[in-house]
């Protein structure tokens, strides 16, 4: 093995630095991207609050439809109970027209 004749140079601590600064340098780069990937989705919260409303608004879609059926049934129930009301007065009254005619 020779020996070294020339001098060493003192790049060394430059290159250092540089490599140090380009390497902050790429790790905020890192950093901003991870920032704004994460800004661009969901994060769990939001998703919790978004699957809460959603199963809010199916319940209040649900019991809407029961009470308007409900509603329509107890109308026919009503009307039903209307019909064969009116059938008995008329009845009792038809009835009530031939005793007075004996």
């Amino acid at each position: 093995m020779k020996a070294r004749k020339g001098k060493r140079t003192k790049d060394g601590a430059l290159l250092n630095s540089v490599a140090e600064s380009i390497g902050a340098a790429l790790g905020t780069m890192a950093a901003k991207a991870g920032a704004a990937q994460k800004a661009f989705t969901h994060s769990s919260v939001v998703r919790g609050v978004e699957r809460e409303s959603k199963k809010f608004a199916q319940k209040s879609k649900r019991s809407a439809r029961k009470t308007t059926r409900r509603a329509a049934a107890n109308l026919k129930r009503s009307k039903v109970a209307k019909a064969a009301r009116r059938g008995v007065r008329r009845a009792t009254s038809s009835l009530k027209r031939a005793a007075r005619r004996r």
